[in-house]
């Protein structure tokens, strides 16, 4: 039998570091000499190693438990990077309460508390939506005896600006300069990306000079590329061409396929399709491949402005010719398309074929369908989709399910289906108070069909 080779510190390190499986990388660490009973000394990079796969697997836990037992290991001092981590694992979990309480403990493992980790805090909290939380945090701030960086505001400006309030955003950018802290790249970059949002775009251009002539930072491809996409909402194309001119010239500044991606959109929306191909011809100078984002901007344009099937088709065919595989967002374009042109059947064999191509259909592949063969009429068609859909643990949207619910209950060649289809919605729990309610009201009162009354009756009783 051969001799097991002798598993050493490090090589308990390499181990844990290659196992996928945080449920083995925990055994590996726990037992990684089964046989000897002398003690193991697990070295900090195990630690590091086998807590961040339990944070990632979600084994909380677990994970406490190894942190417990790395509070009393002597030969090393844990790094904050670690417990930033950590907290970012409970922020993703959505525990606010537990990100808080591993900051609070950070000292008793004798690492140094810096405003990195109350940052990550910061972000942690607020990404379980608990902005005031986060307004709170920066409050009692002095109480750490730590002091807000850029990092700190660009975090709280941004979470603002995402619960649109730009006047706060804005008074938090006072408040950074009045504190002495200069503004980044990214803090310009956010606010920019608010103005545009709010198409407040003169606004939002005074903002790129301040930056420059004020402050002395360059505008990134951030601040462009909202920019961009700002003018083409409010239909000024030719000043997002000429702005997409200015950032060739930059040689800094390095334009992706998203930036062209937003001009072919937009410019099929204008019905300028032609210069599409100028585009998509300058993308291939620069050496810029087209991606599934471009290629999805091209499908819409098709499918939503130009209403050209066949070439949506072929858009398809060149994806596969250049080895971009289309996503799904790829097959509810031309299916949302094929279904507002009324072309249900079209899209109902495209929606068939979706599992053949690689790409299951997803909720939106189901709604989008749904919605079209209840406009269609199709209301045979559509209570098989929904049936599946249901089974599958999606629910349409209440206005689809409404329609549905209409013109099956006013069809008197649909009463048959009527029982099957209120109990299996009923099961699902695919109907709020609302809808029933509505149902109640209406149903109950105008229909002629003894059958149905006693039906609804029944299961609004249940």
């Amino acid at each position: 039998m051969e001799k097991a080779s002798k598993v050493t510190p490090f090589r308990l390190t390499s181990l844990i570091r290659l196992e996928a499986n945080p449920h083995l990388a925990l055994q590996l660490f726990r037992n990684p000499v089964p046989s000897h009973s002398k003690t193991f000394r697990r070295s900090a990079r195990s630690y590091d190693l086998v807590i961040c796969k339990l944070g990632k697997g979600r084994m909380f836990m677990e994970m406490e438990e190894v942190l417990s037992q790395m509070s009393l290991e002597t030969r090393f001092v844990a790094k904050e990077a670690l417990f930033c981590r950590i907290i970012s694992f409970y922020g993703r979990a959505r525990m606010p309460a537990e990100a808080r309480r591993t900051f609070e403990r950070i000292p008793s493992f004798r690492c140094l508390r810096t405003i990195r980790s109350f940052n990550t805090l910061l972000h942690a909290t607020i990404s379980c939506g608990d902005l005031e939380g986060a307004n709170s945090l920066l409050r009692g701030l002095d109480d750490y005896c730590l002091t807000p960086d850029a990092c700190t505001y660009n975090v709280l400006i941004r979470a603002r600006i995402a619960s649109g309030s730009l006047p706060g955003a804005w008074e938090l950018f006072d408040d950074m300069r009045t504190r002495g802290i200069d503004p980044t790249d990214f803090t310009f970059a956010t606010l920019v990306s608010g103005f545009c949002a709010n198409s407040m775009l003169d606004d939002a251009f005074r903002l790129k000079e301040t930056m420059v002539k004020q402050y002395n930072v360059k505008p990134n491809v951030c601040v462009y590329k909202s920019l961009l996409k700002g003018l083409c909402k409010d239909g000024n194309l030719d000043l997002a061409l000429q702005l997409k001119e200015e950032m060739l010239l930059d040689t800094n500044l390095k334009l992706d396929s998203t930036a062209y991606s937003t001009l072919i959109r937009f410019l099929f929306e204008a019905s300028r399709k032609g210069e599409v191909v100028d585009i998509l011809e300058e993308m291939k100078r620069l050496g810029l491949k087209p991606d599934v984002v471009t290629y999805n901007a091209i499908l819409s344009g098709f499918c939503k402005d130009e209403k050209d099937f066949d070439a949506a088709y072929e858009t398809l065919n060149e994806m596969a010719k250049q080895g971009c595989k289309p996503d799904v967002v790829s097959y509810n374009i031309i299916i949302s398309g094929l279904c507002e042109a009324g072309k249900w059947m079209d899209a109902s064999e495209l929606f068939d074929d979706m599992p053949r191509r690689g790409c299951p259909a997803d909720v939106v592949s189901y709604r989008t369908l749904f919605k079209g063969l209840c406009d269609a009429g199709q209301i045979r068609r559509a209570r098989m989709v929904m049936d599946e859909m249901l089974f599958k643990g999606y629910k349409p949207f209440p206005v689809s399910l409404w329609k549905f619910l209409e013109k099956l209950l006013d069809g008197e060649e649909n009463w048959s289906l009527v029982g099957s289809t209120l109990t299996n919605l009923v099961k699902a729990n695919a109907m709020g108070s609302d809808e029933w309610q509505k149902i109640i009201t209406t149903t109950l009162v105008e229909s002629e069909n003894l059958i149905v009354k006693e039906l609804l009756h029944s299961l609004a009783v249940n």
